[in-house]
């Protein structure tokens, strides 16, 4: 399922991040990388803040619909 349908608080494991090539990269210079476990701490508006390798990250739900979790 996508990230932005992770209910909060929840840890789930990245299992594929999608999108484009620019996307992608962005995406795991973040931290969102396959096998690492991520958090949503809370969700407003079109945002989530996530918790990602020790770090909270703000992404739009468009992002957030490119990072699939288990």
């Amino acid at each position: 399922m996508p990230l932005s349908l992770a209910r909060e608080g929840e840890p789930a494991t990245i299992n594929k991040v999608g999108g484009k090539e620019e996307t992608r990269k962005f995406l795991e210079n973040l931290g969102f990388v396959t096998g690492s476990i991520v958090t949503v701490i809370s969700q407003a508006g079109g945002s989530l803040i996530v918790n990602v390798k020790d770090a909270r990250v703000a992404i739009g739900r468009d992002m957030a619909n490119k990072i699939l979790v288990g």
